[in-house]
């Protein structure tokens, strides 16, 4: 086991005061503040690229980002005695945003329009033209995940013997999968008829926000982890949030509505962009988490809850659908 604490002394120049296991990483109380060190296995080269951008955005319009520390070296990058590969960011002490305080949700998606505002004046550069870097068009996931329903519908449907999980998705597969198809042509239709419009309309995104990546300080937000950051469809950001707000708050219609335009007075949407999110929206995601995590899991013994869980979205169904169709007219 590596002595981080000799590591950071070592290659930042800090003192370690304290140090305590986070989540997948480790905290430091420094002289310097907090930190947070966790192991990389990416490249220097996405690092250089979340280190420019976040640099650009740090403490403007009410925000702190993640921030990397460089070695003494100079470098973003550093090596244990062992091999292991890490990196050092500061971090804060702030607690992750409440989904169900609507007050201090809306705070945050004030701020995640900021951000995507802030984020606007990053151009691209040909030096960031990976894989990694740039969203393939949207409805290439739903396609895939289309085809992994359809797998584990089949192999549901082969057994002779059906647990309660199972009989809950054969009772359940219609609808979702209706949806999903739906979904899937639609969003395939908006991008081949106007992907180069959609194309002018991409810019940096967090790539994963959630309630856990928004931490609440007394007058900002800290918007954190930004290792699936990449060039693409910022209202799949704004999609990703308010579907996690959702489903805590059974998909409540005002709350939606009041996210929604609390974004819009920060940063307005584009047509375009109010179709994606309605597609986003018409799609089960969460129904085929549900069936993708069984599928690829140990089928032998499933746990009572994942039961439940489907059984929740059932009765979500007619609330969330409500959702999905006010988009319609949003």
């Amino acid at each position: 086991m590596n002595d981080w604490s000799a590591e950071v002394t070592e290659n930042y120049g800090l003192q370690v005061e304290n140090l305590r296991k986070g989540r997948g990483s480790w905290i430091l109380e420094t002289d310097r503040g907090l930190k947070l060190l966790k192991e990389y296995k990416g490249s220097v080269r996405r690092l250089e690229f979340e280190a420019l951008v976040l640099g650009t955005v740090n403490g403007l319009g009410g925000l702190q980002v993640d921030q990397y520390l460089r070695n003494k070296e100079g470098e973003l990058l550093s090596s244990a005695e062992d091999g292991t590969r890490y990196i050092v960011k500061d971090w804060f002490s702030d607690r992750e945003c409440d989904l169900k305080d609507a007050r201090e949700v809306l705070f945050a998606v004030r701020q995640t329009a900021m951000l995507h505002k802030l984020f606007r004046q990053v151009g691209m550069r040909e030096e960031w033209s990976m894989k990694s870097m740039i969203s393939p068009p949207l409805y290439e996931a739903m396609e895939r995940h289309n085809r992994e329903l359809k797998k584990a519908r089949a192999f549901i449907r082969g057994k002779r013997r059906k647990n309660e999980f199972e009989l809950c998705v054969m009772e359940s597969y219609d609808d979702f999968y209706r949806q999903a198809v739906e979904a899937k042509a639609g969003m395939e239709a908006l991008f081949k008829e106007h992907g180069d419009e959609l194309m002018e309309r991409y810019h940096v995104c967090h790539g994963d926000l959630n309630q856990h990546h928004l931490l609440i300080g007394g007058s900002y937000v800290a918007v954190t982890e930004f290792n699936k950051m990449h060039f693409g469809l910022q209202v799949e950001d704004v999609y990703n949030l308010l579907r996690k707000v959702m489903e805590k708050n059974d998909w409540e219609e005002s709350l939606g509505r009041s996210m929604l335009e609390a974004y819009e007075r920060v940063l307005p949407f584009g047509a375009l962009e109010r179709k994606c999110l309605y597609y986003l929206f018409l799609y089960p995601e969460k129904y085929w988490k549900q069936i993708n995590f069984y599928y690829n899991a140990n089928k032998a013994w499933v746990p009572a809850r994942n039961s439940e869980k489907i059984r929740s979205l059932r009765r979500q169904q007619e609330a969330r659908m409500r959702f999905v169709n006010c988009l319609v007219n949003w």
